[in-house]
């Protein structure tokens, strides 16, 4: 492909995207991923170049482009070397026109940078909202030592935490194959630092999805105790066996919920937890680095009934916990809804339970807990608080 037919093959990715972000449709790297496939010709150069063209583009507006030409012409205004491919050669976009509509700049659509502002986010700070993201690691001590690490590794804030550049492919090393690493993001791993799970505890990790955080529990007690990890996705649960299998943990006991009756299912487990860990279903506007065009798809009713299911997983998570011990609520969001004013509702519906100050190497107090941001502390965004059981 030419310089100017990946601009042209971008474009028409990008109008996919953009009705697929209108419809609830397939997210980005899967109909990159599609396109490709129904295109042999383009060779792995072609793919990464128009890739990394297509989120370029999405990254550098706010507001759903009306197509994907104007997100290219976006990119374009800023960068005469693109602008110039607009040639109207064979397989080329067609020359710019003057007149012809451009895709605002912007971090965000302006209902949620208004929400970002009041959670004290400022222009600046969502701009890195936005940033490309690392490939961050952690080291799984059940199996490895900072001695099996693939080269170019620099340590990050968290204990076992390690960092590559971006596009690193860390999935055919060794380290990767022999579980002695899993991909994490920093921020992810501090969070799991949080509830400190120690050997021989009851650890309960109530949303595990595939079992990230559930991984790192495991290796921080050591793979002693009693750890469950619980989800209502049969799917997603599924995910985490063979990941245990290859992290070389003991056998981690799962628990499918029945949406809207959790309580039922949990009823074993009732007071007996030392940590409860709610990973919460949320927005993810702390996640946009990874997928950028997530912020054209949320709207101010779905960030209402995610605050709505966080609180009542909250409520659920206390009934698990045993006198004197802890729950630990995270969000992979910036904002107050899911965050400070999502830990505020706890407290006040829950009075036998008091926030406990977290001590962590990155990190900004935010009501009664912490908040983990890509233009400070270089993660993903996160909330987490950690309260104990009185």
């Amino acid at each position: 492909m030419t310089p100017s037919a990946r601009v042209q093959a971008a474009i028409e990715i990008l109008d996919l995207v953009i009705e697929a972000a209108r419809s609830n449709g397939a997210p980005a790297d899967r109909i990159i991923a599609d396109w490709f496939r129904a295109r042999r010709f383009a060779g792995s150069k072609d793919r990464r170049a128009v890739r990394e063209l297509t989120y370029r583009a999405i990254r550098a507006c706010g507001e759903v482009p009306e197509t994907g030409r104007a997100a290219m012409l976006r990119v374009a205004q800023e960068n005469p070397d693109i602008a110039e491919l607009f040639d109207g050669s064979r397989h080329a976009p067609a020359a710019i026109s003057p007149e012809e509509p451009v895709a605002a700049r912007g971090a965000a659509p302006y209902w949620l940078m208004m929400r970002l502002a009041n959670s004290g986010i400022d222009a600046e700070a969502a701009a890195h909202m936005l940033d490309r993201a690392p490939l961050d690691i952690r080291l799984n001590t059940l199996k490895g030592t900072p001695d099996d690490l693939p080269e170019g590794a620099e340590k990050t804030q968290a204990v076992n935490g390690w960092r590559y550049p971006p596009d690193t492919r860390i999935e055919p090393t060794e380290a990767y194959a022999s579980g002695a690493i899993e991909v994490q993001d920093t921020g992810s791993q501090l969070t799991c630092e949080v509830v400190a799970a120690a050997p021989g505890e009851t650890v309960v990790d109530l949303c595990a999805g595939a079992g990230g955080k559930t991984l790192a529990l495991a290796a921080s007690m050591a793979n002693t105790g009693r750890l469950v990890a619980c989800d209502s996705d049969r799917t997603r649960l599924s995910r985490l066996a063979p990941r245990a299998e290859r992290a070389g943990t003991l056998p981690i006991e799962t628990l499918l919920l029945n949406p809207g009756k959790e309580p039922a299912g949990l009823s074993g487990l009732m007071g007996a937890a030392d940590a409860v860990l709610v990973d919460a279903p949320c927005s993810g506007t702390g996640t946009w680095r990874r997928n950028p065009e997530a912020r054209w798809r949320l709207t101010d009713k779905q960030i209402l009934r995610y605050a709505t299911t966080q609180a009542r997983l909250l409520d659920i998570a206390a009934s698990l916990v045993k006198p004197e011990g802890r729950l630990v609520f995270v969000t992979c969001s910036l904002l107050d809804a899911e965050g400070a004013d999502q830990a505020e509702g706890f407290l006040a519906r829950n009075p036998g339970w008091q926030a406990e100050a977290i001590a962590l190497p990155a990190g900004t107090p935010r009501g009664a807990g912490l908040r983990l941001s890509p233009g400070q502390d270089g993660t993903d965004g996160f909330f987490v608080a950690r309260f104990k059981r009185l």
